[in-house]
């Protein structure tokens, strides 16, 4: 009998929980050749998420949790889920209704055929997004798909079950900035990809500011490309090169014709336009090395305050 581990990272999810635990049971109804396992984790929220969770652990011996010491994030959540799962297949939904619970029997066939290693999801439309969110999230698409290798469909969720080859294969990686979805791209293996509608939250407001999304596709971009660099590069090669050319130009001018008195804005603006590339060049730089500092400093991607599982409290 195959057993099934599903990851629930929880921030701040009080009021969506009992509308999540409801679906996720009746789902589990109509599945009844599989077991079951429900790892919740609390990353550090500041309502009673955790306090909901372990009243259902006290009714439902399937429910384990892991409480953070603090908010870690979204990724450190998922992979503490990760090294703890102990099922055959092992799926990510998150607890505010925007990953349907009804697609898992239809995932589970697809995966326990032997076909897929994993079942992922994929929205077919933004409905209900703001127009400038749902813009940028189709650029960034578009942008990493071009400069990486890792191959992050648009529209992708981290709803998806995937089996324990995968699984593994994942929790092998144990870099500490992590982008989850490029993660399951760079690792490959066979993905069957269900679209579905876009769905709206339960209950509560999201957590993920434009602002936040804005720095996660920074983090997803600067950790499976380093084409940012060679773009900067390129850039200042074009410059150097096009600064000579000038200087023959000028050098020519002033043989033929003398040396007239230029204008100052446009000179302003040549040497505003250099310094604010060298600065944005700097800057890339700057994230490799940021990101490659943090690296080297081995701190855990998360602090267990409180679990009723074994687990390793630093991870």
């Amino acid at each position: 009998m195959d057993k099934i581990s599903i990851i629930t990272p929880c921030f701040n999810e009080f009021d969506s929980l009992p509308i999540f635990y409801s679906a996720i049971k009746e789902v589990t109804l109509h599945m009844k050749e599989q077991n079951f396992e429900f790892i919740f984790i609390d990353d550090g929220s500041k309502d009673n998420t955790l306090n909901i969770i372990k009243n259902f652990s006290e009714h439902d011996s399937r429910i384990k949790f892991i409480s953070f010491s603090r908010n870690f994030g979204k990724e450190s959540a998922m992979y503490a889920g990760l090294i703890n799962a102990t099922g055959d297949y092992i799926a990510f939904m998150d607890a505010d209704m925007q990953d349907p619970p009804s697609l898992l029997p239809e995932m589970y066939r697809y995966i326990s055929s032997g076909e897929y290693d994993s079942v992922a999801t994929r929205r077919t439309t933004r409905e209900g997004e703001p127009p400038i969110r749902s813009f940028f999230a189709r650029m960034f698409y578009k942008i990493i798909n071009k400069l990486s290798k890792s191959d992050i469909v648009d529209g992708a969720r981290d709803f998806r079950l995937m089996n324990r080859k995968m699984v593994d294969a994942i929790i092998s990686i144990g870099e500490y900035n992590r982008f989850s979805k490029g993660i399951f791209g760079w690792v490959g293996f066979r993905t069957k990809w269900l679209p579905y509608v876009n769905v709206k939250r339960a209950a509560g407001e999201t957590k993920w500011s434009f602002w936040k999304l804005f720095l996660y596709s920074l983090e997803g971009i600067v950790a499976f490309t380093t084409a940012p660099l060679a773009i900067a590069s390129i850039i200042g090669f074009l410059l150097c090169f096009l600064s000579l050319a000038l200087l023959c130009v000028i050098v020519v001018k002033t043989l033929l014709w003398g040396d007239p008195v230029s204008g100052w804005p446009s000179m302003t603006c040549i040497i505003l336009l250099i310094g604010g590339i060298q600065l944005f060049s700097i800057g890339i730089l700057g994230q490799y090395l940021a990101k490659t500092y943090i690296e080297t400093k081995k701190r855990p991607l998360f602090i267990v305050n409180e679990d009723n599982i074994n687990v390793n409290k630093e991870k």
